[in-house]
């Protein structure tokens, strides 16, 4: 198997085992209640979802100091408390059924870029992954000029966490893609 392959592996190994940990660090520790997530917006409370937020973007440095993820190129991000209020308004006016889990399913994002032939080999594997290391769910979006593999972790009913994967030659409309809908917000 090619090192990068191996790495984006790991990647998602060390994923998967930082949002277990944090999860049972945040939820199970008797500070929080909590809320079950297969709801609508209706009945999760949205200072519940702000504040899990928070403490996951106050904490997350020091789980990923902890993994061993020090030799893969990849970046992560929080997901903005604008942007989740923004989902959140945006689904209660529609008055939308989609459970929470469903609508945030990327407070937390990670995201590699490959080349095209490692991304091929990471689409013939990802089935293995999945039963593997507890991936939720995978798809390919192919949509308004994005192209990117999504793979999200969502152990025990607590808010998932995305990686994408992308080719680096959709890398650079991938971003325009990204850009052009924070704008049109």
């Amino acid at each position: 198997m090619p090192k990068m392959i191996e790495k984006v592996e790991r990647l998602v190994t060390e994923i998967n085992k930082i949002h277990e940990q944090y999860a049972k660090d945040y939820f199970e520790t008797g500070k929080v209640e909590k809320v079950n997530l297969s709801r609508t917006f209706s009945k999760v409370p949205t200072e519940y979802i702000l504040a899990y937020r928070l403490h996951l973007h106050e904490a997350i440095n020091d789980y990923l100091y902890k993994a061993d993820v020090k030799d893969i190129n990849f970046y992560y991000r929080v997901k903005t408390t604008e942007s989740i209020l923004d989902k959140i308004d945006y689904h209660r006016k529609r008055e939308t059924t989609y459970p929470v889990n469903t609508i945030l399913n990327d407070i937390f994002g990670a995201r590699v870029i490959l080349d095209s032939h490692d991304v091929n080999a990471i689409l013939n594997k990802i089935d293995d992954w999945k039963d593997n290391y507890k991936l939720s769910n995978w798809y390919l979006k192919d949509a308004d000029g994005y192209i990117g593999v999504h793979a999200y972790f969502a152990p025990n009913g607590n808010f998932p966490w995305e990686l994408q994967i992308w080719d680096e030659k959709d890398a650079k409309q991938n971003i325009e893609s990204h850009k052009q809908t924070l704008a049109s917000k």
